[in-house]
Formats: structure tokens, C-alpha cells, sequence
């Protein structure tokens, strides 16, 4: 099958979503070199991936995925898409950790770098959280603590057999847009940053045919693919079966427009440190500001406020009476007790 559709994406066809499910159950079967899968993820990346492609592999990886034990109706995800190339700190990690602090249930899906940086689960080996809990215990300390990392190599085992064309590529491919489609917890509500807002407009479609209550998708200015703190944000909300789009900046939210180049890290233990500044009231202005903007649009999207910039003031709450460090703090000592157990 796979050549035969690299012949027809080669002749300026796409894929029915039939197809794009057939061949990703085909590549997470392990059957494909190596070769094959880099030739279709590249053709695919060149002429622009579409809503059918997209929905038929986020179909395939949830239909393959190991089920997360708890099924919770209330969870939230801040998984984006990644690639923006800017940089950046690990904002939407930041983010989860806020949100958790406030007691809203985050089951974080995430990785490790693969064409950024810092990957989620780098920055929080490096805040000394957890990153490949069972399953059961991942259940467990979502219930007790609000928080959990649903690794994706560990729910998404199949995927081991496309992880060394990824790789080698190292550009951002088709996956790092399904993957924030397949939260192995089902997470109902989504904070999802995309790094071009066309192709927010095709996830944001593709999540009315898969599911959602509540989602966000955003597109910060420069390509970041989180809510901008330098610049505009355009905005594609989904509300169930309904999609609808509009921009904001920051001053529309309460917030001073801020430095892109503050938000800039090398390496996840910058990234790291960088979040615990933030918590602990020290890190630059923006750095803290792009943090309560995303947390302000998650507590939107999780329908907990009725506004962005409602939520923006209660996550300015957080942080400013460290809640948010001291619920870091917490997670820390935890993580330390069950290792030295």
C-alpha cells in the first residue's frame, strides 16, 4: 500500500481519511523501512497536510493506544503541536503546572524533543517530576494531585517504529499536529498551540469530527505556537461542533505587550529553571505574563471562567500568592519520597 500512495501524494493527490488510517496502522505495525515512512512524511509536509489525512491518523494512533485507566469528563490538555523554532521555555508545561495548582485536573500528553529544544518530559525530568509513572500510579496522583504526564511513548508504543525517521528528519511532521489529537486520557477540553493558524483551522476541524466540549486552538505571533505575549494571537475556538476564529493581543487581556527574547532558552535546563523563576516571583516580566495568558485561555477553554482575561487574573492570583511554587514544591518532595521508597 505505502508505495502506491506515495505515487498518488507524489502526483499532487491527498488522502482520503480511509487511507491516511490505513497507512498509519501500517506504520505502527513496523512493517515499513524507514525510507518509506520519511519519503510520505515529507511529501505530506511539503504540499500541506489535510483535515482527511489528519483525522484518519489521529483515528489510527487512538484506535492502537494503551487506554488510560480513568476516564475523567473534566480533564484539560496543554499539548501542542511544537516546531514554531522560536525557543521558547516550555510555556504550556508551565501552564499545567499552574492549572493543577488551582485544582483543575491536567492530564499533560507529551515527549521528548524531537524538533525543538525542550520537549515537555526534558523540562520536567529537570523540575524533577515524573515523567513515566504506571499507569496506574499516573491515575492515581491525576486524582490526588490534579496532575499527571501521560508520556507518549509509553501509551503510544507503536509509535517506536516511525521514531527514527522522525529523528532523522528533525523537522516537524504530520505527528507533532496528531499528536495533541490523541490524549490517551480523552481529555474533553484542549489548550492546543499550533505553529500557523491555517493549520489551527484543520486540527480545530478535525477535533469537531473526533470530539471535544471545549477547545482552543492558538497561534502567536512569529509563528509561536502558544498564546503571544509580543505580539497578536489568533484564535481558533471550538465549542463541539461549532468553529469559529478572532485574534487578540496582549493588551486586550490586561497585559503589557512583552520581549520575545526573555522567553528564549537553550537548553531544558534553562527551561527548567525559567519555570521555577516564574513561580518563585523572579523571572522576567514576560516570561511571567505569557504564563498567565495561557493559563487565563486554558481556564476559558476548560469553561471554568468566562473570559481569557478572567482567567488571566486568577492565574496572576496563583502566582502571586505562591500557590503555584509551593504546589511545585510539593509535586518535588513527592517525587523524591517515591524514588527513595
Amino acid at each position: 500500500m505505502i508505495k502506491e500512495l506515495i505515487k498518488k501524494c507524489i502526483s499532487q493527490q491527498t488522502l482520503t481519511e480511509q487511507e491516511a488510517k490505513a497507512v498509519m496502522l501500517e506504520m505502527m505495525s513496523g512493517t515499513l523501512a524507514d525510507s518509506q515512512i520519511a519519503s510520505l512524511l515529507t511529501i505530506m509536509r511539503y504540499r500541506g497536510e489535510t483535515i482527511e489525512e489528519i483525522t484518519g491518523f489521529a483515528k489510527a494512533m487512538r484506535e492502537v493506544a494503551q487506554a488510560f485507566p480513568l476516564q475523567n469528563e473534566g480533564l484539560i490538555d496543554t499539548c501542542g503541536t511544537g516546531g514554531d523554532e522560536l525557543g521558547t521555555f516550555n510555556i504550556s508545561t508551565a501552564t499545567a503546572i499552574v492549572l493543577a495548582s488551582l485544582n483543575v485536573s491536567v492530564a499533560k500528553h507529551g515527549n521528548r524533543s524531537v524538533s525543538s529544544k525542550s520537549g515537555s518530559a526534558d523540562v520536567l525530568e529537570h523540575l524533577g517530576i515524573d515523567i513515566e509513572a504506571p499507569l496506574e500510579q499516573a491515575a492515581k496522583m491525576l486524582e490526588e494531585q490534579s496532575l499527571c504526564f501521560l508520556y507518549a511513548p509509553m501509551y503510544h508504543q507503536s509509535m517506536r517504529h516511525v521514531s527514527k525517521a522522525r529523528k532523522e528528519m528533525g523537522i516537524r511532521t504530520i505527528f507533532n499536529i496528531v499528536g495533541p489529537l490523541t490524549n490517551p486520557a480523552n481529555a474533553d477540553y484542549q489548550l492546543l498551540g499550533v505553529y500557523d493558524h491555517e493549520v489551527a483551522k484543520k486540527l480545530g476541524n478535525s477535533l469537531i469530527e473526533l470530539g471535544t466540549t471545549h477547545s482552543l486552538l492558538v497561534t502567536g505571533a512569529d509563528g509561536l505556537d502558544e498564546c503571544a505575549i509580543h505580539g497578536e494571537t489568533k484564535v481558533v475556538e471550538v465549542r463541539e461542533k461549532t468553529l469559529t476564529t478572532y485574534r487578540f493581543v496582549p493588551e486586550d487581556m490586561g497585559l503589557e505587550r512583552g520581549c520575545l527574547s526573555e522567553l528564549q532558552v537553550q537548553s531544558p535546563a534553562e527551561s527548567a529553571a525559567l519555570i521555577q523563576a516564574i513561580f518563585a516571583g523572579t523571572a522576567p516580566q514576560s516570561a511571567r505574563d505569557i504564563v498567565c495568558l495561557n493559563v487565563g485561555a486554558a481556564l476559558y477553554a476548560r469553561d471554568l471562567v468566562d473570559s481569557i482575561k478572567s482567567g488571566v487574573n486568577k492565574a496572576k492570583e496563583a502566582l502571586d500568592s505562591k500557590r503555584t511554587l509551593t504546589f511545585l514544591t510539593y509535586l518535588q518532595q513527592l517525587d523524591r519520597g517515591i524514588k527513595h521508597a
